[in-house]
């Protein structure tokens, strides 16, 4: 084995419930995530001849060049991929339809000349593609949703913490997590999930008041403030618009559009 050690950027993709479809559709699942995967490190400016690849039985795990961006792994290749899955997704049956977990983790590796790769980052890698919080998202998650995205501290802290083009640590939570001997704090990300619509607000009860009116409004306007010394206090804001809201301590709103002649 070769003894120099290589900085490398390391990609590992899970098939989120492989198990029970049967051979052939998990060799056509496998095919066509290996198209995709291949399309998103194109897409991405990584060069996927030059990748390093092994089959992991329900994934695939990817040794990125040395010299790759590790940014560029995050964004715009997983942004790629997931793309890709959920297009594929909309025309697939139930038996081939793909959702992955996706984890990401850098460090030095040992690279031998026949192509195979070795060392602890490795381990990382493995221990963040099977962490429960990776697969209690995607397992929650609607089914539009292609795949979770877990990042290991150390990639995190060198790629999204610095927000470059792209990169939104607001995306991110931060989550802990054991597998086996290992114990860490990881960066988890659902890709693809569209944000849920915030409810519009009622509108407010409004009147316009007819043209000319003014000098009657603010007869009105004084009755009221009278009658606030019997009923409670009240608050006067000025509107956009020329015009007054009042607003009572009983959840009442009075808004009066003043106009300019």
């Amino acid at each position: 084995m070769n003894d120099e050690l290589e900085y490398r950027a390391v990609l590992a993709v899970d098939i989120e419930r492989s198990a029970g479809r049967g051979d052939r559709a998990l060799l056509e699942i496998r095919a066509r995530l290996t198209e995709m995967l291949k399309e998103a490190f194109e897409a991405s400016g990584v060069d996927w001849s030059a990748c390093l690849r092994h089959d992991l039985g329900d994934g695939l795990r990817v040794t990125a060049p040395a010299g790759t961006r590790k940014a560029a792994l995050v964004h715009p290749l997983v942004p790629e991929l997931a793309l890709r899955l959920r297009t594929y997704n909309r025309g697939a049956s139930p038996l081939t339809r793909i959702r992955v977990r996706i984890a990401l983790h850098a460090g030095d590796v040992h690279v031998s000349p026949d192509g195979t790769v070795a060392g602890s980052p490795l381990e990382v890698l493995a221990r963040l593609l099977d962490a429960p919080p990776a697969r209690a998202a995607l397992a929650g998650a609607p089914g539009t949703v292609p795949a979770s995205l877990l990042l290991s501290g150390h990639f995190y802290d060198e790629t999204v913490r610095h927000g470059h083009l792209g990169l939104f640590p607001e995306d991110f939570r931060k989550v802990g997590f054991t597998v086996k001997e290992h114990t860490a704090d990881a960066w988890l990300q659902l890709p693809g999930r569209q944000p849920t619509a915030e409810a519009a607000p009622e509108p407010a009860d409004t009147q316009e008041e007819p043209a000319g009116s003014e000098a009657a409004g603010s007869e009105a306007a004084g009755s009221e403030a009278a009658g606030s010394k019997l009923a409670g206090s009240k608050m006067v804001n000025k509107a956009s618009g020329h015009g007054v809201v009042y607003a009572t301590q009983h959840g009442t709103q009075h808004i009066r559009i003043e106009r300019k002649h």
